[in-house]
């Protein structure tokens, strides 16, 4: 049997915009530049980015606020799915699928009601584990609530720190949403779209290596 792992944020929900105002708000109430506190935090995670651009201040109070504000946003903002994410979810079987996200799961729930999309029985997020992305862990955390082995588990990702961390799983991983293959992965797609015949091509078991738009085995 083959499984499905999937990142969510840039990689099943378009949150870019969301993300780039909570952080530009965060970064107004602590008198600090949006835009480059935003370009730390796309490569670090929250503890990290706040030790560098806010290093004078108590980060778990930098934590609280940032939680707030985004909690404040999934009940607020806008958000869309990438287009092809209904219906890879509702092409998935029951236990063979899970969602891995550096999120919470309250938000993500939040994120799939708001969009429409097929709720997760399986749901690894940042409080499932004590390692985030780009450690391993996450998706073997994944692959063992499902009973899958790593190299079984197909990971979908748009980031760096995903694709590392499913690399290092032992999985095989397949990077979308991106002009550019991010290194590391199998296989590359500029859209979730162009993928999606292909993620259920894995999920059945067919071998999709012969696929007519090429993999990228850097």
């Amino acid at each position: 049997m083959k499984y499905v792992l999937l990142d969510v944020d840039g990689t099943l929900i378009d949150a870019v915009d969301n993300q780039r105002r909570v952080w530009r708000t965060w970064s107004r109430r602590h008198g600090l530049d949006g835009d480059e506190v935003y370009r730390v935090a796309l490569r670090t995670r929250p503890l990290e980015t706040f030790a560098e651009v806010a290093p004078g201040r108590d980060p778990q109070q930098c934590l609280a606020l940032l939680h707030e504000l985004e909690d404040e946003d999934v009940r607020t903002g806008t958000y869309t799915a990438f287009d092809g994410a209904a219906e890879l979810l509702d092409g998935l079987r029951p236990g063979t699928w899970a969602v891995v996200t550096s999120n919470y799961a309250h938000r993500v729930r939040g994120r799939f009601a708001r969009t429409g999309l097929r709720v997760p029985e399986v749901l690894v997020d940042a409080a499932a584990v004590e390692e985030g992305k780009p450690s391993p862990v996450p998706y073997l955390r994944a692959a063992a609530l499902l009973g899958a082995a790593p190299e079984d588990c197909l990971v979908i990702e748009d980031a760096p720190s995903g694709v590392r961390s499913g690399l290092d799983a032992g999985m095989t991983v397949w990077g979308v949403n991106a002009a550019a293959a991010v290194d590391g992965v199998h296989r590359h797609f500029a859209t979730l779209r162009t993928a999606v015949r292909e993620i259920l091509a894995f999920a059945s078991g067919r071998d999709t290596s012969d696929a007519s738009d090429g993999p990228d085995r850097s």
